[in-house]
């Protein structure tokens, strides 16, 4: 009886000791800087521990703790695996062609309880969501916007869709960033004739800029002319606007005279009329006796007056140079 009392104690102590051990070592855990913990009460999520640290907690099994990473995370989509093959990332374009993508993903766990609880495998998921995305996308997408400019464009859509998606699934992954490192054509001769093609599209779109930037040069220089020839008339018309004032006020003024002085006005006027119209006109004396019309052109005969008297000027001229030059000789030999 004391060997079966004393047997109970001893087991007894063993379990208490066991208890207390297990207390002492479940009650107790630490959290890294690049973690963060959630803890789990009879198998539900009932707080997350981000702050890094030794904490504490109820012993196992009443509370259990999951350990997740809070760094961002990596999912490379494609890329050649160990036997070179691209089979996974084959897929079609919205014109009906062929092309490989490879594309890598940036991503984190943001809510770690539906992480844990919400997905057997949410990493699977992600995989299985980035692949619809990336299919869908590139199938409505033209093949020279996938592997020329329109790259960009298709990475926003490809991470708005994959978001979306990750939203309705619920399994606690954030989204950071999506890049689309390369799209490749199946083979080596519809690779050749795509960058035959794009060089083409590049030269025109050279031709296209220079000649742009010449339509460019010639309206800068045509606009300049423009604008010289708009200020040269502005000029003008304000000088033949003044003029024109200064004309009427000479009328006004000629005016006032007129109606104090008619008739003096008047002869004043005719004879500056006269003066300036005079002087350059041709002057005929004429005689009409009935059958022929005798006329002297006077402006003919004074210009050819004019032609003699030059000529003898010129003869007297020279005579008087002659003579000078004699009397200088015989004023030398005199002496």
């Amino acid at each position: 009886m004391m060997s079966l009392k004393r047997g109970f104690s001893l087991i007894g102590l063993v379990l208490a000791v066991v208890i207390l051990a297990l207390v002492a070592l479940t009650s107790w855990y630490t959290v890294d800087e690049s973690d963060q913990a959630v803890i789990i009460t009879f198998g539900r999520a009932d707080q997350t521990i981000t702050e890094p640290g030794l904490h504490f907690k109820l012993p196992w099994p009443i509370q259990n703790v999951e350990k997740l990473a809070r760094e961002t995370k990596k999912l490379d989509f494609g890329f050649k695996d160990v036997d070179g093959n691209k089979n996974e990332t084959k897929m079609i374009t919205g014109d009906e062609n062929i092309v490989y993508a490879d594309l890598v993903v940036q991503w984190k766990i943001t809510e770690p309880e539906k992480y844990l609880f919400n997905a057997a495998n949410p990493e699977e998921i992600l995989y299985d969501a980035t692949s619809a995305s990336l299919r869908s996308i590139i199938g409505s997408s033209k093949i020279d916007d996938a592997l020329t400019t329109g790259k960009a464009e298709i990475e926003g859509d490809v991470r708005d869709l994959l978001t979306n998606l990750l939203e309705k699934y619920d399994i606690g992954i954030s989204i950071l960033a999506v890049n689309l490192k390369d799209v490749e054509l199946p083979n080596e001769e519809v690779r050749s004739a795509f960058t035959a093609v794009t060089d083409a599209r590049e030269t025109m779109n050279t031709k296209i800029n220079e000649a742009k930037k010449y339509e460019n040069k010639r309206m800068n220089e045509a606009n300049g002319e423009k604008a010289a020839i708009k200020s040269k008339a502005e000029g003008e018309k304000a000088a033949r606007i003044e003029e024109a004032k200064g004309s009427v006020a000479v009328f006004n003024s000629l005016y006032e005279q007129y109606k104090s002085n008619p008739d003096i006005t008047r002869e004043r006027l005719t004879i500056e009329t006269l003066e300036q119209v005079l002087p350059g006109a041709e002057i005929y004396i004429m005689n009409d006796d009935g059958n022929t019309l005798k006329y002297l052109p006077l402006r003919s005969m004074e210009k050819e007056e004019e032609k003699p008297v030059k000529a003898d000027d010129n003869a007297q001229e020279q005579n008087q140079s002659n003579q000078s030059n004699a009397n200088e000789k015989g004023g030398g030999s005199s002496q």
